[in-house]
């Protein structure tokens, strides 16, 4: 069985979600941290995680293909994530990123949640 295995729904439509997962890592990489709830930010982590990855094969054809695709409209967000992000973690396995709680949201008690790199 493979049950609780998925991404998180968020309540949203795919492409609402997709694209709202693009502006947050664009966001975390533009400015370094991002704060929002902690379903959110743990759908980002992963990525951003899977972006520094390919990121860390070098500024090759394929790599800024494939990291254009999940990121196809910030051109600047993709060269500070090659040029700047990436050679910082290029000896680290994994773990480029790290989710502070900040407790809860004083409106609807929402779980708030910062993610910066590491």
């Amino acid at each position: 069985m493979n049950h609780q295995n998925g991404r998180k729904k968020l309540n949203v439509k795919s492409s609402h979600k997709r694209s709202l997962m693009r502006n947050q890592v664009i966001h975390l990489i533009t400015f370094g941290t991002l704060t929002s709830t902690r379903a959110n930010v743990k759908e980002v982590q992963r990525l951003a995680e899977r972006l520094v990855t390919i990121a860390k094969e070098g500024n090759t054809f394929n790599a800024r293909r494939r990291a254009k695709s999940m990121l196809p409209y910030k051109e600047e967000a993709l060269i500070k994530l090659f040029k700047e992000i990436a050679p910082v973690y290029a000896t680290r396995a994994g773990g480029y990123t790290r989710v502070i709680p900040l407790g809860q949201r004083m409106s609807d008690t929402a779980t708030i949640a910062k993610l910066e790199w590491v």
